[in-house]
């Protein structure tokens, strides 16, 4: 990893109309994504995550979903995406940024052969003939791991396993080497083993390609041993980032160290009752004007119900959005590990 900065997102926000009203599924979101670094963004369902993901990619639903495009930038290579123009994003997306979409089953066609649909992309982008794409896309395949890849590159969806297809859609992302891959939730629905196979595979292929991705999910077992950087996400807004050390030994705000202590340890007793968050997010169409997780928050306060915290520095890159960091903040029965230390930032 590097400090050479490839996308760097500015007061990103995305509403959706819908029948009931208008939804504010992202409100006000800054991150950036360095060259070779893998920075994961976690949080419950919901929460703006995958939205995210698709506005970066241009792939948002119009004329519902609408970008505040007045005040927000997606820039990538000195360029502001929200400024392109479908014919400009089309040579962007699947060559420099790609992404791997949640279900690889609603994702592929089920009616190409795999071959075809690794090609497809390789023959668009890089200007070769379809039998040279092929090859290409034989060596993708390989890339992943899939075993008999030749025999494999004539087949369909339907003939692989869950696994093989997740494997197939990091193919068809990287083939054409991109600089930044957004894997939105790589690891739904498959099991514990092959979930560890496709991190381990992402993970190995991010440093052999020096490739920035984003990894959108909701457990953060997953981001452990893979991410750099952690952004934690709720109802629309981040309310905490880190380093992975930082996040998981030093936790700040509330809903991460419930999202930590919702994850299963080793040392947990046959007996002993796994931990649940109570409560559910806002509704994002009528969004609160303090901090979303204040119903849920059982350190909550008045103030936090009306008004937004400003971000806390707990170093260069630790940075939480929480009144319990305040120095008028009532911390009666607060854990001592949220409270360590903190500037209040002035932004």
């Amino acid at each position: 990893m590097n400090d050479e900065k490839i996308l760097e997102i500015k007061n990103l926000s995305v509403k959706f109309n819908t029948y009931a009203g208008i939804a504010h599924a992202v409100r006000g979101i800054d991150f950036n994504l360095n060259k070779g670094e893998v920075l994961a963004i976690v949080g419950e369902s919901g929460c703006g995550k995958t939205v995210t993901s698709k506005a970066i990619m241009g792939l948002l639903p119009s004329p519902q979903a609408v970008i505040g495009r007045d005040n927000s930038e997606i820039n990538f290579c000195c360029k502001n995406l929200l400024n392109l123009n479908e014919t400009e994003m089309t040579k962007i997306r699947g060559e420099e940024i790609s992404m791997i979409f949640q279900d690889p089953m609603t994702s592929l066609n089920p009616t190409m052969k795999i071959g075809n649909q690794i090609a497809e992309s390789i023959f668009i982008h890089d200007n070769v003939s379809m039998q040279d794409a092929k090859q290409q896309a034989l060596k993708m395949l390989e890339l992943v791991k899939i075993p008999n890849a030749k025999q494999r590159l004539n087949q369909y969806p339907f003939e692989f396993s869950g696994g093989m297809r997740q494997r197939v859609m990091i193919a068809i992302a990287l083939a054409c080497n991109p600089k930044v891959l957004i894997a939105d939730e790589p690891t739904t629905a498959l099991d514990v083993t092959i979930q560890a196979q496709i991190m381990d595979l992402i993970g190995d292929l991010q440093k052999e390609l020096n490739t920035g991705v984003i990894l959108v999910t909701h457990d953060l077992g997953v981001v452990a041993s893979v991410a750099d950087r952690i952004q934690v996400m709720y109802a629309g807004k981040i309310v905490e980032r880190g380093t992975v050390d930082e996040i998981f030994y030093n936790p700040k705000h509330p809903y991460t160290f419930a999202l930590l202590k919702s994850v299963p340890k080793l040392s947990t007793h046959n007996k002993d009752k796994l931990y649940s968050l109570t409560g559910t997010p806002p509704d994002l169409i009528n969004p609160p004007v303090g901090c979303p997780f204040a119903a849920r928050c059982k350190f909550g306060m008045k103030i936090c119900r009306v008004k937004f915290p400003k971000a806390t520095n707990f170093g260069y890159t630790h940075k939480c959005s929480c009144w319990l960091h305040h120095e008028k903040a009532d911390t009666t029965g607060v854990p001592a590990q949220l409270l360590q230390g903190g500037v209040t930032s002035a932004k």
